[in-house]
């Protein structure tokens, strides 16, 4: 099996509860807590781990929330590289209002992170051994990391020979696109804020992802429908793939799952297409866990089975 690295330069902490209702002004009385390891890297590279795969995930982490990021994803044995940082990572909060069983997310600021620091993460990159097959990228970027620093990434990875996907939005995704990645995994509106907003049909969609596959931004575009499914662009390729309907319990990580089931795919010698629809089986499986839970292999494995007979 090829070797995957993931980076997450904004990981977190994610604690869950519950509380009957939630009103403003309002003391609110929780349920028990749960925490988890957060964060694009961080949930791809569990939820790889949850498929039955492995990858190294390369992090900076600090203050007594980084020990204890490191301490939870030893608990899940993912193989790690902890970079330390002089702030403190951040902590999430997911609230589940028991009466209308409506989520509350709310994602904390992270820490600023020292010029030293960010570059401290690319040179660990470069000097990774074995060089991965696969870099992935995902997620925000904190204060002090500038927004050209995917592009960075993109070019050591390439430069190491590494197939570069970016999973980010904003400033941080065009500037990798300018530099030119393998694959990255826009959202609808993610990629509307990249395209122009002005778009709104599925042509109008797939001419423009078209256009940046052409121009050498990427080599693969998936874009993610949600409940749709997802458009997958290539050079090849131009499909809309719609998967089997489930229950939806948490879209909490359904995109980290997609991510991590199309790079482990790829990862394990299977063509696009394929590696496709196990992406999209995995965040289907997603969005059937509660809370902050991901993927599990088994509803995996049945949507992919199912996907695949159908199409």
């Amino acid at each position: 099996m090829r070797t995957i690295i993931t980076l997450n330069m904004n990981p977190a902490i994610d604690k869950s509860t519950t509380t009957e209702h939630v009103i403003a002004e309002r003391k609110l009385y929780c349920g028990p807590a749960s925490y988890e390891p957060g964060g694009g890297g961080v949930n791809v590279s569990r939820a790889i781990k949850k498929l039955g795969g492995g990858s190294l995930l390369v992090y900076p982490a600090g203050g007594m929330p980084g020990k204890m990021l490191n301490e939870l994803l030893e608990q899940e044995g993912i193989d790690q590289l902890l970079l330390p940082i002089k702030g403190f990572t951040r902590e999430n909060l997911i609230v589940l209002e028991g009466t209308t069983g409506r989520q509350f997310r709310f994602g904390m600021q992270g820490p600023k992170l020292e010029r030293d620091e960010w570059e401290h993460c690319l040179l660990e990159l470069s000097n990774a051994n074995p060089a991965p097959d696969y870099l992935v990228a995902s997620g925000s970027l904190p204060l002090g990391v500038p927004s050209d620093f995917y592009a960075r990434v993109a070019r050591i990875g390439k430069k190491m020979g590494a197939k570069v996907i970016i999973d980010t939005a904003g400033d941080a995704l065009a500037h990798a696109l300018q530099e030119g990645v393998y694959l990255i995994k826009p959202n609808v509106r993610e990629f509307r804020e990249l395209a122009g907003n002005d778009i709104k049909e599925e042509s109008q969609i797939i001419e423009a992802a078209q256009s940046m596959v052409r121009a050498g931004q990427c080599e693969v575009m998936v874009i993610s429908l949600g409940a749709a499914g997802a458009l997958l662009v290539s050079e090849n390729i131009v499909e809309h793939i719609v998967p089997p309907t489930v229950p939806i319990s948490s879209k909490v990580g359904a995109g980290d799952s997609m991510v991590a089931g199309i790079v482990l795919s790829l990862s394990r010698g299977k063509e696009l297409r394929e590696a496709a629809l196990y992406g999209i089986a995995a965040g289907s499986a997603a969005v059937m866990t509660p809370g902050t839970e991901l993927c599990r292999k088994e509803d995996t494995e049945r949507l992919y089975a199912k996907m695949i007979s159908s199409n």
